[in-house]
């Protein structure tokens, strides 16, 4: 009983077809493609596919970009499903002041970091980040319970903010530092430097409410980025969102 998980993003669409709808079933197939692409999925690597027999999905790019993502698996006679995240799923208690209000991917994440965690020992602490076009820092306490979280611009999104709003500066290549002495390096590490120094306090928020050390968690495109760049352990994960579908999956679609 196959499963396609989709994870579209606000900038690109990942997808991937698993054996069946479980947590660590073999991968058949998987693909990304940028937004601009997607109308092209069901005559491209989607027409080699067998129908899956079950689809879920977690998307923050909009009603436009659902439905066209929707046409292109009218090849296939399978149901899309879209997470929307609720007040309690799959062992997380959702603290939103509005639950359906949260983004699904970081619902999402949260649920995929929780159960890999709940893996390797006993409940602990977490703080789930998820680095892309924008980067969320949320908390989690030792009972499963997401007591909130963080939303700041991604790298992209803060130089291009500099470029637009001050004379003379332009989107750089630059490296990150611990003394910059020239502007793309400047810039470069201060975006990189906010975005550890908002995880770090997120860490220290945490530890302080529960009284014990978090264990914190990195993903997304552009986690790898940031790894050199960060003064506390941490784990980066590859596919996290694609974790939480499939843990998600594997209650819904049980069989």
């Amino acid at each position: 009983m196959t499963c396609l998980a989709i994870d579209v993003g606000n900038t690109r669409l990942k997808w991937a077809l698993y054996q069946s709808p479980h947590v660590n079933a073999p991968v058949l197939a998987q693909g990304v493609e940028f937004l601009d692409n997607i109308d092209k999925l069901a005559d491209g690597p989607w027409a080699r596919l067998a129908a899956p027999d079950y689809m879920l999905g977690c998307i923050v790019a909009g009603d436009v970009v659902r439905r066209r993502v929707e046409e292109q698996m009218e090849i296939w006679e399978v149901a899309p499903q879209w997470v929307v995240p609720s007040a309690a799923e799959a062992g997380l208690t959702n603290g939103y002041d509005h639950p359906t209000r949260l983004g699904a991917d970081r619902w999402v994440a949260m649920i995929g970091a929780w159960h890999r965690s709940l893996g390797t020992g006993p409940a602990r602490p977490m703080v789930v980040v998820m680095v892309g076009t924008a980067v969320t820092v949320d908390a989690i306490d030792a009972s499963g319970k997401f007591l909130g979280g963080l939303i700041l611009p991604g790298h992209g999104i803060m130089l291009r903010a500099l470029e637009t709003g001050t004379a003379g500066l332009h989107v750089p290549t630059g490296e990150v530092r611990e003394f910059p002495t020239n502007t793309s390096d400047a810039l470069t590490s201060g975006g990189t430097y906010a975005i550890a120094g908002a995880v770090e306090r997120m860490v220290q928020h945490l530890r302080a409410h529960c009284g014990a050390e978090p264990r914190c968690v990195m993903a997304g495109g552009a986690g790898w980025k940031m790894a050199p760049s960060m003064s506390l352990q941490f784990e980066l994960v590859d596919n996290l969102i694609f974790d939480g579908l499939l843990e998600l999956a594997s209650r819904r679609f049980a069989c």
